[in-house]
Protein backbone atom coordinates (compact mmCIF):
# COMPACT_ATOMS: atom_id res chain seq x y z
CA UNK A 1 0.00 0.00 0.00
CA UNK A 2 3.00 1.99 0.65
CA UNK A 3 4.04 2.03 -3.34
CA UNK A 4 0.64 3.61 -3.83
CA UNK A 5 1.46 6.91 -1.26
CA UNK A 6 3.36 8.98 -4.13
CA UNK A 7 0.65 8.14 -6.36
CA UNK A 8 -2.26 9.18 -4.68
CA UNK A 9 0.15 12.47 -3.93
CA UNK A 10 0.54 13.00 -7.43
CA UNK A 11 -3.12 12.35 -7.94
CA UNK A 12 -4.14 14.98 -5.72
CA UNK A 13 -1.68 17.39 -7.05
CA UNK A 14 -1.91 16.88 -10.90
CA UNK A 15 -5.75 15.83 -11.85
CA UNK A 16 -7.54 18.85 -10.06
CA UNK A 17 -5.28 21.42 -11.56
CA UNK A 18 -5.55 19.88 -15.04
CA UNK A 19 -9.24 19.30 -14.75
CA UNK A 20 -9.57 22.34 -13.50
CA UNK A 21 -7.58 24.52 -15.99
CA UNK A 22 -9.28 22.32 -19.25
CA UNK A 23 -12.73 23.31 -17.93
CA UNK A 24 -11.66 26.69 -17.85
CA UNK A 25 -10.29 26.81 -21.09
CA UNK A 26 -13.13 25.49 -22.84
CA UNK A 27 -15.91 27.93 -21.89
CA UNK A 28 -13.28 30.80 -22.26
CA UNK A 29 -12.93 29.90 -26.00
CA UNK A 30 -17.07 29.38 -26.11
CA UNK A 31 -17.86 25.84 -25.76
CA UNK A 32 -19.59 24.64 -22.63
CA UNK A 33 -23.08 23.16 -24.13
CA UNK A 34 -24.60 23.18 -20.96
CA UNK A 35 -25.16 27.24 -21.34
CA UNK A 36 -25.67 26.66 -25.43
CA UNK A 37 -21.99 27.12 -25.86
CA UNK A 38 -21.61 24.63 -28.42
CA UNK A 39 -19.00 26.30 -31.20
CA UNK A 40 -15.35 27.37 -30.85
CA UNK A 41 -15.20 31.26 -30.80
CA UNK A 42 -12.78 34.32 -29.45
CA UNK A 43 -16.06 36.26 -27.93
CA UNK A 44 -15.85 35.84 -24.62
CA UNK A 45 -12.04 37.26 -24.89
CA UNK A 46 -13.94 39.92 -26.91
CA UNK A 47 -16.27 40.84 -24.41
CA UNK A 48 -14.05 40.78 -21.58
CA UNK A 49 -11.73 42.99 -23.30
CA UNK A 50 -14.24 45.48 -23.84
CA UNK A 51 -14.78 45.37 -20.36
CA UNK A 52 -14.40 49.02 -18.91
CA UNK A 53 -11.39 49.52 -16.85
CA UNK A 54 -9.98 45.22 -17.57
CA UNK A 55 -6.15 46.71 -18.14
CA UNK A 56 -6.22 49.37 -15.22
CA UNK A 57 -7.48 45.35 -13.52
CA UNK A 58 -4.65 44.43 -15.15
CA UNK A 59 -1.78 46.86 -14.64
CA UNK A 60 -3.28 46.87 -10.65
CA UNK A 61 -2.60 43.07 -10.20
CA UNK A 62 0.91 43.05 -11.61
CA UNK A 63 2.14 45.96 -9.84
CA UNK A 64 1.04 44.67 -6.68
CA UNK A 65 2.24 41.41 -7.36
CA UNK A 66 5.95 42.31 -8.34
CA UNK A 67 6.32 45.14 -5.45
CA UNK A 68 4.95 42.97 -2.93
CA UNK A 69 7.46 40.56 -3.63
CA UNK A 70 10.72 42.50 -4.29
CA UNK A 71 9.35 44.92 -1.10
CA UNK A 72 9.32 41.14 0.66
CA UNK A 73 12.15 39.35 -0.52
CA UNK A 74 14.35 42.84 -0.08
CA UNK A 75 13.87 43.26 3.58
CA UNK A 76 14.15 39.48 4.31
CA UNK A 77 17.71 39.31 2.52
CA UNK A 78 18.84 42.48 3.67
CA UNK A 79 18.40 41.61 7.53
CA UNK A 80 19.58 38.25 6.88
CA UNK A 81 23.00 39.72 5.50
CA UNK A 82 22.91 42.17 8.69
CA UNK A 83 21.92 40.21 11.43
CA UNK A 84 22.29 36.39 10.99
CA UNK A 85 23.83 34.55 13.27
CA UNK A 86 23.31 37.33 16.43
CA UNK A 87 20.99 37.52 19.23
CA UNK A 88 18.81 39.89 17.64
CA UNK A 89 18.80 37.71 15.18
CA UNK A 90 17.20 34.74 16.91
CA UNK A 91 15.17 37.07 18.82
CA UNK A 92 13.43 38.55 15.54
CA UNK A 93 12.85 34.51 14.50
CA UNK A 94 11.02 33.78 17.21
CA UNK A 95 9.08 37.21 16.85
CA UNK A 96 8.80 36.34 13.35
CA UNK A 97 7.67 32.81 13.20
CA UNK A 98 4.40 32.57 14.78
CA UNK A 99 3.25 34.94 11.88
CA UNK A 100 2.92 32.24 9.44
CA UNK A 101 0.26 30.90 11.44
CA UNK A 102 -1.54 34.12 11.10
CA UNK A 103 -4.58 34.19 8.16
CA UNK A 104 -4.25 36.79 5.45
CA UNK A 105 -7.45 37.58 5.78
CA UNK A 106 -6.95 38.22 9.50
CA UNK A 107 -3.89 39.78 9.03
CA UNK A 108 -5.03 42.63 6.55
CA UNK A 109 -8.17 43.20 8.71
CA UNK A 110 -5.71 43.90 11.58
CA UNK A 111 -3.40 45.91 9.14
CA UNK A 112 -6.94 47.91 8.58
CA UNK A 113 -7.52 48.41 12.47
CA UNK A 114 -4.01 50.07 12.68
CA UNK A 115 -3.45 52.29 9.50
CA UNK A 116 -7.49 53.48 8.55
CA UNK A 117 -8.14 57.23 9.07
CA UNK A 118 -9.81 56.43 12.01
CA UNK A 119 -7.51 53.47 13.14
CA UNK A 120 -5.56 53.05 16.01
CA UNK A 121 -2.44 54.71 14.92
CA UNK A 122 -4.28 58.13 14.38
CA UNK A 123 -6.04 57.65 17.27
CA UNK A 124 -2.47 57.41 19.65
CA UNK A 125 -1.49 61.01 18.02
CA UNK A 126 -4.97 62.70 17.99
CA UNK A 127 -5.68 65.49 18.30
CA UNK A 128 -2.36 66.30 20.76
CA UNK A 129 0.26 65.99 17.33
CA UNK A 130 -2.33 66.24 14.71
CA UNK A 131 -4.87 68.62 15.42
CA UNK A 132 -7.86 66.30 14.15
CA UNK A 133 -10.84 66.31 16.64
CA UNK A 134 -12.53 64.29 13.68
CA UNK A 135 -11.04 61.36 11.45
CA UNK A 136 -9.17 62.49 8.49
CA UNK A 137 -10.56 62.24 5.09
CA UNK A 138 -8.19 60.57 3.76
CA UNK A 139 -8.29 57.20 1.29
CA UNK A 140 -5.40 55.22 3.25
CA UNK A 141 -7.44 52.05 2.87
CA UNK A 142 -8.53 51.24 -0.51
CA UNK A 143 -6.07 53.52 -2.06
CA UNK A 144 -6.35 53.50 -6.27
CA UNK A 145 -2.51 52.64 -6.44
CA UNK A 146 -3.06 49.11 -4.17
CA UNK A 147 -0.70 50.55 -1.52
CA UNK A 148 -2.54 49.32 1.47
CA UNK A 149 -3.44 46.06 -0.22
CA UNK A 150 0.93 45.23 -0.79
CA UNK A 151 1.34 46.39 2.22
CA UNK A 152 -1.25 44.05 3.71
CA UNK A 153 0.82 41.50 1.55
CA UNK A 154 4.26 42.33 2.41
CA UNK A 155 3.43 41.87 5.95
CA UNK A 156 2.42 38.47 5.49
CA UNK A 157 5.13 37.07 2.83
CA UNK A 158 7.98 38.71 5.17
CA UNK A 159 7.50 35.64 7.40
CA UNK A 160 6.63 32.66 4.71
CA UNK A 161 10.09 34.45 3.08
CA UNK A 162 11.79 34.51 6.05
CA UNK A 163 11.56 30.80 7.42
CA UNK A 164 12.13 29.53 4.01
CA UNK A 165 15.13 31.44 3.73
CA UNK A 166 16.03 30.08 7.42
CA UNK A 167 15.60 26.57 6.15
CA UNK A 168 17.78 26.78 3.45
CA UNK A 169 20.48 28.37 5.30
CA UNK A 170 22.49 25.48 6.26
CA UNK A 171 23.10 24.03 2.86
CA UNK A 172 24.32 27.29 1.89
CA UNK A 173 27.23 27.13 4.62
CA UNK A 174 26.30 30.77 5.44
CA UNK A 175 29.06 30.55 8.08
CA UNK A 176 32.07 29.87 6.08
CA UNK A 177 31.91 31.63 3.55
CA UNK A 178 30.63 34.76 5.98
CA UNK A 179 34.21 33.91 7.69
CA UNK A 180 36.01 33.76 4.22
CA UNK A 181 33.91 37.73 2.95
CA UNK A 182 35.10 39.03 6.52
CA UNK A 183 38.58 37.65 6.22
CA UNK A 184 38.80 39.33 2.26
CA UNK A 185 37.87 42.94 4.24
CA UNK A 186 34.47 43.04 3.01
CA UNK A 187 31.28 44.76 5.21
CA UNK A 188 28.79 42.25 6.62
CA UNK A 189 25.89 42.82 4.12
CA UNK A 190 28.48 42.93 1.19
CA UNK A 191 29.96 39.73 2.39
CA UNK A 192 26.94 38.21 2.87
CA UNK A 193 25.38 39.27 -0.63
CA UNK A 194 28.60 38.59 -2.45
CA UNK A 195 29.20 34.84 -1.30
CA UNK A 196 25.57 33.58 0.53
CA UNK A 197 22.76 34.89 -1.48
CA UNK A 198 24.26 33.36 -5.00
CA UNK A 199 24.23 29.74 -2.97
CA UNK A 200 20.90 30.45 -1.39
CA UNK A 201 18.58 32.12 -3.78
CA UNK A 202 18.32 29.11 -5.57
CA UNK A 203 17.10 27.18 -3.13
CA UNK A 204 13.88 29.74 -2.29
CA UNK A 205 13.40 30.54 -5.70
CA UNK A 206 9.80 28.37 -5.95
CA UNK A 207 9.29 30.56 -3.09
CA UNK A 208 9.59 33.25 -4.44
CA UNK A 209 7.76 32.41 -7.30
CA UNK A 210 4.62 31.05 -5.40
CA UNK A 211 4.67 34.56 -3.64
CA UNK A 212 4.65 36.31 -7.28
CA UNK A 213 1.73 33.91 -8.37
CA UNK A 214 -0.39 34.47 -4.65
CA UNK A 215 -0.17 37.92 -4.80
CA UNK A 216 -0.93 38.60 -8.71
CA UNK A 217 -4.29 36.73 -7.74
CA UNK A 218 -5.43 37.29 -4.39
CA UNK A 219 -8.94 37.57 -3.71
CA UNK A 220 -9.64 37.99 -0.10
CA UNK A 221 -6.81 40.46 1.20
CA UNK A 222 -7.86 42.68 -2.43
CA UNK A 223 -11.21 42.79 -1.20
CA UNK A 224 -10.15 44.05 3.06
CA UNK A 225 -7.86 46.36 1.53
CA UNK A 226 -7.57 46.89 -2.40
CA UNK A 227 -8.90 49.06 -4.39
CA UNK A 228 -12.67 48.83 -5.97
CA UNK A 229 -12.59 51.13 -9.30
CA UNK A 230 -11.68 49.11 -10.63
CA UNK A 231 -10.34 46.35 -8.72
CA UNK A 232 -7.41 43.94 -9.39
CA UNK A 233 -8.66 41.35 -12.03
CA UNK A 234 -9.08 38.08 -9.44
CA UNK A 235 -11.75 40.19 -8.03
CA UNK A 236 -13.84 40.72 -10.69
CA UNK A 237 -13.32 37.24 -11.81
CA UNK A 238 -15.03 36.28 -8.56
CA UNK A 239 -17.83 38.71 -8.94
CA UNK A 240 -18.46 37.92 -12.85
CA UNK A 241 -18.64 33.81 -11.05
CA UNK A 242 -21.23 34.45 -8.82
CA UNK A 243 -23.28 36.51 -11.28
CA UNK A 244 -26.85 35.37 -11.65
CA UNK A 245 -26.49 35.53 -15.40
CA UNK A 246 -24.99 32.01 -16.32
CA UNK A 247 -23.93 33.86 -19.59
CA UNK A 248 -21.12 35.64 -17.61
CA UNK A 249 -19.24 32.36 -16.96
CA UNK A 250 -17.75 32.26 -20.41
CA UNK A 251 -16.27 35.88 -19.57
CA UNK A 252 -15.47 35.04 -16.44
CA UNK A 253 -13.45 31.28 -17.86
CA UNK A 254 -11.60 33.86 -20.48
CA UNK A 255 -10.80 36.33 -17.25
CA UNK A 256 -9.17 33.23 -15.52
CA UNK A 257 -7.28 32.44 -18.53
CA UNK A 258 -6.27 36.20 -18.80
CA UNK A 259 -5.45 35.43 -15.03
CA UNK A 260 -2.61 33.14 -15.97
CA UNK A 261 -1.30 35.29 -18.29
CA UNK A 262 -1.25 37.69 -16.21
CA UNK A 263 0.90 35.62 -13.85
CA UNK A 264 3.36 34.11 -16.16
CA UNK A 265 4.36 37.27 -17.18
CA UNK A 266 4.71 38.31 -13.91
CA UNK A 267 7.21 35.26 -13.72
CA UNK A 268 8.96 36.05 -16.88
CA UNK A 269 9.55 39.66 -15.82
CA UNK A 270 10.50 38.63 -12.36
CA UNK A 271 12.97 36.31 -14.75
CA UNK A 272 14.68 38.87 -16.38
CA UNK A 273 14.92 40.83 -13.07
CA UNK A 274 16.90 37.60 -11.67
CA UNK A 275 19.33 37.52 -14.68
CA UNK A 276 19.89 41.31 -14.36
CA UNK A 277 20.16 41.22 -10.61
CA UNK A 278 22.92 38.62 -10.92
CA UNK A 279 25.19 40.55 -13.50
CA UNK A 280 24.82 44.06 -11.49
CA UNK A 281 25.76 41.63 -8.43
CA UNK A 282 28.73 40.54 -10.72
CA UNK A 283 29.81 44.01 -11.48
CA UNK A 284 29.65 45.10 -7.66
CA UNK A 285 31.91 42.04 -6.67
CA UNK A 286 34.21 42.77 -8.95
CA UNK A 287 34.20 46.32 -8.50
CA UNK A 288 36.92 46.04 -5.35
CA UNK A 289 34.37 48.21 -3.17
CA UNK A 290 34.37 46.46 0.58
CA UNK A 291 31.32 48.32 1.35
CA UNK A 292 32.05 48.85 5.13
CA UNK A 293 29.98 51.36 5.77
CA UNK A 294 26.92 49.12 5.83
CA UNK A 295 25.83 50.68 9.75
CA UNK A 296 22.54 52.39 8.66
CA UNK A 297 21.57 49.92 6.60
CA UNK A 298 21.78 47.48 8.58
CA UNK A 299 19.74 49.43 11.02
CA UNK A 300 17.24 49.98 8.72
CA UNK A 301 16.73 46.39 7.92
CA UNK A 302 16.08 45.47 11.50
CA UNK A 303 13.72 48.44 12.27
CA UNK A 304 11.63 47.30 9.19
CA UNK A 305 11.82 43.62 9.99
CA UNK A 306 10.83 44.70 13.34
CA UNK A 307 7.82 46.97 12.10
CA UNK A 308 6.14 44.71 9.72
CA UNK A 309 6.17 41.93 13.14
CA UNK A 310 5.13 45.03 15.42
CA UNK A 311 2.04 45.96 13.10
CA UNK A 312 0.71 42.72 12.62
CA UNK A 313 1.00 41.47 16.13
CA UNK A 314 -0.64 45.56 17.09
CA UNK A 315 -3.47 44.49 14.75
CA UNK A 316 -4.66 41.64 15.92
CA UNK A 317 -4.29 43.31 19.32
CA UNK A 318 -6.27 45.73 17.89
CA UNK A 319 -8.96 43.40 16.68
CA UNK A 320 -9.67 41.50 19.57
CA UNK A 321 -9.97 45.02 21.71
CA UNK A 322 -12.58 45.80 19.18
CA UNK A 323 -14.52 42.62 19.51
CA UNK A 324 -14.62 43.47 23.52
CA UNK A 325 -15.01 47.49 23.21
CA UNK A 326 -18.14 48.96 24.21
CA UNK A 327 -17.74 52.52 23.54
CA UNK A 328 -15.09 53.80 21.54
CA UNK A 329 -15.35 57.33 20.36
CA UNK A 330 -12.89 59.37 18.45
CA UNK A 331 -10.19 60.12 19.16
CA UNK A 332 -9.95 57.60 22.54
CA UNK A 333 -7.05 55.51 22.27
CA UNK A 334 -9.03 52.13 24.01
CA UNK A 335 -12.81 51.94 24.52
CA UNK A 336 -13.90 53.32 27.35
CA UNK A 337 -15.71 50.39 28.52
CA UNK A 338 -15.52 46.51 27.80
CA UNK A 339 -18.42 44.16 27.21
CA UNK A 340 -19.05 40.66 26.19
CA UNK A 341 -22.16 41.71 23.79
CA UNK A 342 -20.93 41.50 20.59
CA UNK A 343 -19.28 38.46 21.66
CA UNK A 344 -23.02 36.88 23.05
CA UNK A 345 -24.62 38.97 19.88
CA UNK A 346 -22.62 36.96 17.19
CA UNK A 347 -22.54 33.35 19.05
CA UNK A 348 -25.27 31.97 16.99
CA UNK A 349 -24.35 33.26 13.89
CA UNK A 350 -20.40 32.39 14.08
CA UNK A 351 -21.04 29.05 15.69
CA UNK A 352 -22.13 27.78 12.39
CA UNK A 353 -18.85 28.86 10.36
CA UNK A 354 -16.56 27.90 13.48
CA UNK A 355 -17.69 24.51 13.52
CA UNK A 356 -17.37 23.72 9.46
CA UNK A 357 -13.78 25.88 9.46
CA UNK A 358 -13.02 22.98 12.56
CA UNK A 359 -14.29 20.46 10.62
CA UNK A 360 -13.11 21.38 7.21
CA UNK A 361 -9.28 22.09 8.43
CA UNK A 362 -9.44 18.56 10.34
CA UNK A 363 -10.51 16.77 7.67
CA UNK A 364 -7.40 17.94 5.22
CA UNK A 365 -5.01 18.05 7.66
CA UNK A 366 -5.84 14.02 9.05
CA UNK A 367 -5.63 13.62 4.91
CA UNK A 368 -2.68 15.44 4.20
CA UNK A 369 -0.28 13.86 7.00
CA UNK A 370 -1.76 10.47 5.97
CA UNK A 371 -0.52 10.72 2.22
CA UNK A 372 2.72 12.86 3.23
CA UNK A 373 4.29 10.18 5.99
CA UNK A 374 3.06 6.97 3.71
CA UNK A 375 5.01 8.75 0.71
CA UNK A 376 8.25 9.58 2.88
CA UNK A 377 7.95 6.32 4.37
CA UNK A 378 7.94 4.65 0.88
CA UNK A 379 10.72 7.04 -0.08
CA UNK A 380 12.95 5.59 2.91
CA UNK A 381 12.25 2.26 2.76
CA UNK A 382 12.82 2.11 -1.47
CA UNK A 383 15.21 4.89 -1.63
CA UNK A 384 13.94 6.45 -4.51
CA UNK A 385 13.21 10.04 -4.49
CA UNK A 386 11.59 12.73 -6.78
CA UNK A 387 13.93 15.18 -6.93
CA UNK A 388 13.83 18.29 -8.17
CA UNK A 389 10.62 16.92 -10.33
CA UNK A 390 8.98 16.31 -6.66
CA UNK A 391 10.10 20.11 -6.07
CA UNK A 392 8.42 21.48 -8.98
CA UNK A 393 4.99 19.26 -8.50
CA UNK A 394 4.92 20.17 -4.96
CA UNK A 395 5.06 23.76 -5.91
CA UNK A 396 2.13 23.82 -8.38
CA UNK A 397 -0.62 24.62 -6.75
CA UNK A 398 0.70 26.88 -4.90
CA UNK A 399 2.22 28.80 -8.40
CA UNK A 400 -0.46 28.42 -10.42
CA UNK A 401 -2.85 31.29 -9.72
CA UNK A 402 -6.11 29.88 -8.15
CA UNK A 403 -8.68 31.42 -10.55
CA UNK A 404 -7.10 30.02 -13.21
CA UNK A 405 -8.34 26.13 -12.85
CA UNK A 406 -10.67 26.85 -9.68
CA UNK A 407 -13.61 28.46 -11.98
CA UNK A 408 -13.04 25.51 -14.43
CA UNK A 409 -12.84 22.80 -11.63
CA UNK A 410 -16.03 24.05 -9.84
CA UNK A 411 -17.79 23.31 -13.45
CA UNK A 412 -16.41 20.44 -13.63
CA UNK A 413 -17.73 19.18 -10.72
CA UNK A 414 -21.08 20.32 -11.08
CA UNK A 415 -20.83 18.78 -15.05
CA UNK A 416 -20.05 15.48 -13.34
CA UNK A 417 -21.85 15.49 -10.46
CA UNK A 418 -19.69 16.19 -7.64
CA UNK A 419 -21.71 19.31 -6.78
CA UNK A 420 -20.67 21.35 -4.08
CA UNK A 421 -20.83 18.88 -0.90
CA UNK A 422 -18.30 18.85 1.65
CA UNK A 423 -16.31 15.99 0.12
CA UNK A 424 -15.21 18.32 -2.98
CA UNK A 425 -14.23 20.81 -0.92
CA UNK A 426 -12.34 18.71 1.30
CA UNK A 427 -10.68 17.45 -1.48
CA UNK A 428 -9.87 21.08 -2.98
CA UNK A 429 -8.48 22.63 0.20
CA UNK A 430 -6.30 19.44 0.25
CA UNK A 431 -5.04 20.49 -2.66
CA UNK A 432 -3.23 23.48 -1.24
CA UNK A 433 -2.95 21.40 2.45
CA UNK A 434 -0.60 18.79 1.18
CA UNK A 435 2.01 20.97 -0.17
CA UNK A 436 3.09 22.83 2.94
CA UNK A 437 3.05 19.71 4.87
CA UNK A 438 5.29 17.75 3.03
CA UNK A 439 7.56 20.94 2.41
CA UNK A 440 7.42 20.95 6.66
CA UNK A 441 7.19 17.15 7.34
CA UNK A 442 9.92 16.03 4.63
CA UNK A 443 13.38 17.35 5.72
CA UNK A 444 12.86 16.03 9.40
CA UNK A 445 11.51 12.91 8.13
CA UNK A 446 15.13 12.31 6.29
CA UNK A 447 16.98 13.98 8.80
CA UNK A 448 16.13 10.64 11.02
CA UNK A 449 19.23 9.00 12.07
CA UNK A 450 18.55 5.72 10.21
CA UNK A 451 20.86 3.53 12.87
CA UNK A 452 17.62 3.57 14.82
CA UNK A 453 16.12 1.32 12.03
CA UNK A 454 19.41 -1.04 11.96
CA UNK A 455 19.22 -1.66 15.81
CA UNK A 456 15.79 -2.46 15.61
CA UNK A 457 16.28 -4.68 12.98
CA UNK A 458 19.09 -6.40 14.76
CA UNK A 459 16.58 -6.86 17.61
CA UNK A 460 14.21 -8.64 15.21
CA UNK A 461 11.91 -5.89 15.09
CA UNK A 462 10.33 -5.59 11.18
CA UNK A 463 10.06 -2.32 9.28
CA UNK A 464 6.09 -1.90 10.58
CA UNK A 465 7.90 -2.02 13.70
CA UNK A 466 10.73 0.16 13.37
CA UNK A 467 8.07 2.37 12.03
CA UNK A 468 5.06 2.22 14.40
CA UNK A 469 7.12 1.61 17.68
CA UNK A 470 10.35 4.04 16.78
CA UNK A 471 10.56 6.10 14.16
CA UNK A 472 6.91 7.86 14.38
CA UNK A 473 7.24 8.36 17.73
CA UNK A 474 10.44 10.01 17.61
CA UNK A 475 8.92 12.42 15.06
CA UNK A 476 5.87 13.43 16.75
CA UNK A 477 7.16 16.49 17.10
CA UNK A 478 7.33 17.44 13.75
CA UNK A 479 4.30 15.68 12.44
CA UNK A 480 2.45 17.90 14.80
CA UNK A 481 4.14 20.99 13.68
CA UNK A 482 3.20 19.75 10.17
CA UNK A 483 -0.58 19.20 10.58
CA UNK A 484 -0.79 22.41 12.87
CA UNK A 485 0.92 23.93 9.42
CA UNK A 486 -1.61 22.04 7.53
CA UNK A 487 -4.70 23.07 9.40
CA UNK A 488 -3.62 26.57 9.41
CA UNK A 489 -2.95 26.93 5.25
CA UNK A 490 -6.91 25.22 5.36
CA UNK A 491 -8.19 28.06 8.03
CA UNK A 492 -7.18 30.79 5.37
CA UNK A 493 -8.18 29.53 2.26
CA UNK A 494 -10.55 31.49 0.88
CA UNK A 495 -11.68 31.50 -2.82
CA UNK A 496 -11.59 27.62 -3.06
CA UNK A 497 -14.64 27.27 -0.26
CA UNK A 498 -15.97 30.33 -2.01
CA UNK A 499 -16.15 28.67 -5.61
CA UNK A 500 -16.34 25.46 -4.80
CA UNK A 501 -18.54 24.96 -1.70
CA UNK A 502 -20.81 27.78 -3.63
CA UNK A 503 -22.21 29.30 -0.21
CA UNK A 504 -23.23 26.37 1.77
CA UNK A 505 -20.13 25.98 3.86
CA UNK A 506 -19.38 29.75 5.06
CA UNK A 507 -16.27 29.05 7.31
CA UNK A 508 -14.39 32.04 9.66
CA UNK A 509 -12.51 33.42 6.66
CA UNK A 510 -15.51 34.13 4.18
CA UNK A 511 -18.02 35.54 6.80
CA UNK A 512 -14.96 37.81 7.50
CA UNK A 513 -14.65 38.88 4.79
CA UNK A 514 -17.93 39.02 3.71
CA UNK A 515 -18.42 41.74 6.91
CA UNK A 516 -15.26 43.67 5.35
CA UNK A 517 -17.80 45.85 3.69
CA UNK A 518 -20.32 46.22 6.38
CA UNK A 519 -18.14 48.51 8.39
CA UNK A 520 -19.08 46.91 11.80
CA UNK A 521 -15.76 46.36 13.72
CA UNK A 522 -16.95 44.49 16.72
CA UNK A 523 -18.09 41.39 14.97
CA UNK A 524 -15.04 41.85 12.36
CA UNK A 525 -13.04 41.56 15.57
CA UNK A 526 -14.86 38.50 16.39
CA UNK A 527 -14.64 36.54 13.02
CA UNK A 528 -11.15 37.94 13.11
CA UNK A 529 -10.14 36.75 16.36
CA UNK A 530 -11.32 33.55 16.00
CA UNK A 531 -10.09 32.93 12.49
CA UNK A 532 -6.75 33.69 14.15
CA UNK A 533 -7.07 31.99 17.10
CA UNK A 534 -7.82 28.17 15.53
CA UNK A 535 -4.41 28.28 13.78
CA UNK A 536 -2.15 29.44 17.05
CA UNK A 537 -4.13 26.80 19.13
CA UNK A 538 -3.20 24.29 16.52
CA UNK A 539 0.43 25.24 17.13
CA UNK A 540 0.12 25.23 21.00
CA UNK A 541 -1.06 21.60 20.90
CA UNK A 542 2.08 20.82 18.60
CA UNK A 543 4.26 22.60 21.20
CA UNK A 544 2.39 21.06 24.35
CA UNK A 545 1.54 16.97 23.08
CA UNK A 546 5.00 16.05 22.53
CA UNK A 547 6.25 17.57 26.29
CA UNK A 548 3.26 15.91 27.90
CA UNK A 549 4.39 12.55 26.15
CA UNK A 550 7.43 12.54 26.20
CA UNK A 551 7.68 14.57 29.86
CA UNK A 552 10.62 11.83 31.06
CA UNK A 553 12.26 12.52 28.02
CA UNK A 554 14.14 16.13 27.36
CA UNK A 555 15.69 15.47 23.90
CA UNK A 556 11.96 14.45 22.62
CA UNK A 557 10.37 17.06 23.64
CA UNK A 558 10.83 19.44 20.72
Amino acid sequence: MLRLAPLIAIAVLILPISSGVLATLLPAFGWFPALGGTTVSAEPFRELFREPGIWQSVWLSLKTGLLTTMISLGLVVAFFAAWSGTRLFERMRHLVSPLLAIPHAAAAFGLAFMIAPSGFLMRLVSPELTGFVTPPDWQILMDPGGLSMSAGLIVKEVPFLFLVTLAAMPQARAGDFHRVASGLGYGRMAGFVFTVWPQLYPQIRLAVFAVIAYATSVVDVALILGPTSPAPLAVRLVGWMGDPDLAMRFKASAGAILQLGLTVSALLIWIVLEKAGSALLQVCSLSGIRYLRDGALRWFSGGAMALAAVLVLAGLAVLAIWSFAGYWAWPDAVPRSFTLKTWMRSLDAVSGPLWITLLLGLAAMVIAIVIVIASLENEARTGRTGGSRSLWLLYLPLIMPQPAFLFGLKMFFLAFGVGTGFAALVSVHLVFVLPYVFLSLADPWRAWDSRYAQVSATLGGTRNDTFWKIRLPMLAGPVLVAAAIGFAVSVGQYLPTVLIGAGRWPTLTTEAVALASGGDRRVIGVYAFLQMFLPFAGFAIAALVPAAMFANRRAMRA
